[in-house]
């Protein structure tokens, strides 16, 4: 367990991620907490209910926007003092858990939480656990080992590539790839393979740059994409999220 001692003394302790890794845990657990509440509510089991107020059911996204707001400000107010910097990242992974969550409703402005529509709030959440994980694990488009201080053409070369990465995590999101492009912010051969690969048919990249026989090769491409990677992202949506309404 060498490697952990190291990865603990280094990315957490070192580089102050303590709260940055409350933040992630808490976010993860109270997304697995409030799945299976809801999962309990739905079928009748456990002590379980919904809650209402004054006739209005009560979604859980309006704590968590509450507790979001409130974590927001006392970092604002703790600048990294502890212990309040640790209530921040608390009360902000559970508020964003929280709200994430029911992003669909929010996105719908209705009740959408068991269709499939609703199979947006899974895939936003899990987007979000991911980029929040490689950041606490250390690995992100600044993080290049072995840089020396006084090596100028060094760093030149680094901030060049950076720029470059940026700008390939541009054409990623203008193709229509955006969760790929927000994790490849932080694994870069993510971003450099999907900039290079065709655009999906309908983003701004396919419209600004592909003739008709172009479009029509991305449109093809999309669908074998669909067939060959949709029923596995729906099994993946079934299992965290739960099985829509028919």
């Amino acid at each position: 367990m060498t490697w952990f001692g190291d990865w603990w003394q280094h990315e957490v302790i070192g580089a102050q991620k303590g709260p940055l890794l409350l933040s992630f845990v808490a976010f993860v657990v109270t997304f697995v907490a409030t799945r299976s509440v809801t999962r309990m509510i739905r079928s009748g089991h456990g002590p379980f209910h919904d809650v209402s107020a004054g006739g209005v059911h009560l979604h859980h996204s309006t704590p968590g926007l509450l507790l979001l707001v409130a974590g927001a400000f006392t970092a604002v107010g703790a600048a990294g003092r502890a212990p309040w910097a640790y209530l921040a990242a608390l009360l902000v992974g559970v508020g964003a858990s929280l709200v994430l969550d029911e992003f669909a409703m929010i996105f719908h402005l209705k009740d959408v939480y068991w269709s499939q529509e609703g199979q947006l709030s899974v895939s936003v959440v899990t987007l979000a656990a991911a980029c929040v994980g490689l950041a606490v694990v250390g690995v992100s488009p600044a993080n290049v080992p072995g840089l020396g201080d006084t090596e100028r053409w060094v760093r030149g070369g680094v901030a060049t590539l950076l720029v470059a990465h940026l700008l390939l995590v541009a054409v990623t999101a203008l193709k229509g790839k955006y969760p790929t492009a927000l994790v490849g912010l932080f694994a870069w051969p993510v971003a450099w393979v999907a900039a290079a690969r065709i655009a999906r048919p309908t983003a701004p990249w396919a419209r600004w740059f592909y003739s008709p026989a172009k479009t029509d090769r991305a449109r093809r491409r999309d669908r074998e994409f669909a067939a060959r990677w949709g029923p596995v992202r729906q099994r993946w949506d079934d299992l965290i999220g739960g099985r829509p309404s028919s």
